[in-house]
């Protein structure tokens, strides 16, 4: 197998459509919309690429493919993603210094999650980001992935 480019993160926004659970899941099998499902199809067998995967949230903030949720029903909104967004690039922010490589992002949300991440942005060493506004953009995404030789 192929190694995959260091530094490369996915941040996906989070789904309406949720998995029907009373006890918490990992976000990866939690969230139902989206990209979730085939970005769970594609990693969800290998661990160090699931440590790479983050969901923007628009309770939660920044939260890892296998933090444990419960479903909500929460819209983003733009007073909501202004509060989350210093916590947001607090966490982001302690990852993507931790990589030794020049970090790629891949953000797949819609505009308003960009919100989230927008100190990181204007960030002087901010990641190279390839965003895609359509929450479905899975074969962007896919291609983007083949890129990073994700498997």
């Amino acid at each position: 197998m192929t190694t995959s480019l260091p530094g490369t993160l996915v941040l996906a926004g989070c789904s309406r459509r949720k998995a029907d659970a009373i006890i918490p899941l990992p976000a990866l099998e939690l969230y139902a919309g989206g990209i979730a499902p085939q970005l769970r199809d594609r990693v969800g067998d290998h661990p160090e690429l699931r440590q790479r995967v983050f969901f923007l949230s628009a309770r939660h903030g920044l939260v890892g493919a296998d933090a444990p949720l419960l479903p909500y029903d929460q819209p983003l909104t733009a007073e909501h993603a202004d509060d989350l967004r210093p916590t947001v690039h607090r966490q982001l922010r302690w990852r993507l210094d931790a990589t030794d490589a020049r970090a790629r992002l891949l953000v797949v949300a819609e505009p308003l999650y960009l919100v989230l991440i927008a100190d990181l942005l204007a960030d002087e060493d901010r990641p190279l980001v390839h965003w895609i506004p359509d929450p479905r953009g899975w074969s962007q995404a896919a291609a983007v992935l083949d890129d990073w030789n994700w498997p």
